[in-house]
């Protein structure tokens, strides 16, 4: 009885500790989750990610959203304070669901912007946290006021660009009165020297016919001399005339039609400042750059403007399922390639080094020629984007051994025909 009662009390004491156990390694559990997911939420503050949120946040936020100001949807400075990155995270990627599920803050917001649905994106939670952390970093800086534009200020700017042009002109105007002053007076003192000559008596037979000698216009007219330059001018001139409209077949500069909406990039990606790439959408990872479809549209004008003639134009190609015919502006031959990822997200070329200053353009044209010696001109003078690109390390140390001048495009094969032609 006594080994018996040995054993069940041994057997207790064991289950007592393993549940002991159990209770210590349930509890460092609990605390080894709760500070992995503490960690996984902490916001970062490196600057790769800082830099790659902002690159999101430009390209997909800042049509509805700015940090320090209202927009079509609220400022964001200072978000992480009212929000956690979990709510954050679910709002971005559904609002109307956060909505839907009664929480009091989203509703709030969704009451206070006029009932303006947020569009879902579907981000990569890192990829929101790295914009948070922007947003973060953004939040902690000082506001930098806006320069007074003070009327004098400008016109003062004005009248200094100005000047230059102004005294050129009024020089250009003084020498030109100058000259003419000179030939009326060497015409005078001509005239007056031909008067004394002429009544003298012992002037030569020679230099007398030079003195009464007068100026035959008809006979210059006449003269093959004459008559060769003239030829040979105008030929100069059609010859010029021909070979330049020869140059300008295919090269459409300046071409501006007239599109089926009137739309104005300078409202767009001027006074609202709409990055280009959140409509073109395939400009940093396709060759095209892309016409935007309705939706992207309906992403502001479900909610603005509603009422506008133009706007009925995108719900009616919408709701009768039809394509909007924009009218084709930059067209290349099929024989040229071009890739706007690699211009642009590669070498960071700004739309306007291109496009011109687009978002000052309320109807958009052709603003370069497009040509082939404006392409080589610009691989010849552009230099080359390596920095914390190593694909570029080696091409960039080789150069430096033979030159010390920056590496262009031209040097890594921009000016060979299989770069361009296929």
């Amino acid at each position: 009885m006594l080994k018996k009662y040995s054993y069940n009390s041994n057997k207790g004491s064991s289950l007592k500790g393993l549940l002991f156990l159990s209770l210590i390694f349930s509890v460092l559990l609990t605390q080894n989750v709760a500070m992995a997911q503490d960690a996984g939420t902490t916001i970062p503050s490196d600057e790769a990610v800082i830099s790659s949120g902002e690159k999101l946040f430009k390209a997909n936020c800042t049509v509805c959203h700015a940090v320090n100001e209202k927009v079509v949807g609220p400022a964001l400075k200072d978000v992480h304070k009212r929000r956690d990155v979990a709510w954050i995270t679910a709002f971005v990627k559904n609002s109307q669901k956060v909505i839907s599920s009664g929480d009091p803050y989203a509703v709030k917001l969704y009451e206070e912007f006029n009932k303006t649905q947020m569009t879902s994106f579907d981000f990569a939670d890192e990829e929101i946290l790295s914009i948070v952390a922007y947003l973060k970093a953004e939040s902690e800086k000082e506001p930098v006021a806006a320069a007074p534009v003070a009327g004098d200020t400008t016109g003062g700017a004005v009248a200094t660009e100005q000047e230059p042009s102004g005294m050129v002109n009024i020089l250009m105007i003084v020498i030109l009165i100058i000259l003419v002053l000179i030939l009326v007076v060497l015409a005078m003192i001509i005239s007056v020297l031909k008067k004394y000559l002429s009544q003298k008596d012992e002037l030569a037979e020679e230099d007398k016919e030079i003195v009464n000698q007068t100026f035959d216009v008809v006979a210059l007219v006449k003269s093959n001399a004459f008559l060769g330059l003239v030829a040979f001018i105008f030929t100069a001139i059609v010859l010029k005339s021909v070979i330049d409209g020869l140059f300008t077949i295919g090269v459409q500069q300046g071409y501006e039609p007239t599109q089926p909406i009137a739309f104005s990039h300078k409202i767009h990606a001027g006074d609202n400042q709409i990055d280009c790439n959140y409509c073109h959408t395939g400009v940093r990872k396709s060759k095209n750059a892309n016409i935007p479809s309705p939706n992207i549209c309906m992403n502001c004008h479900s909610a603005i403007k509603t009422e506008s003639p133009e706007i009925q134009k995108i719900y009616a190609a919408v709701e009768n399922n039809q394509p909007i015919e924009w009218v084709r502006i930059h067209n290349l031959p099929d024989l040229a390639y071009f890739n706007h990822s690699q211009h642009v997200a590669v070498g960071e070329i700004e739309c306007q080094t291109c496009h011109g200053p687009i978002e000052e353009m309320d109807v958009v044209y052709q603003y370069a020629p497009l040509t082939m010696g404006w392409c080589i001109n610009c691989h010849r003078e552009t230099d080359v984007n390596a920095k914390g690109n190593e694909y570029y390390d080696n091409l960039v140390e080789l150069h430096a051994e033979h030159s010390k001048e920056p590496m262009k495009v031209e040097d890594i094969g921009g000016l060979e025909c299989a770069k361009c032609h296929y």
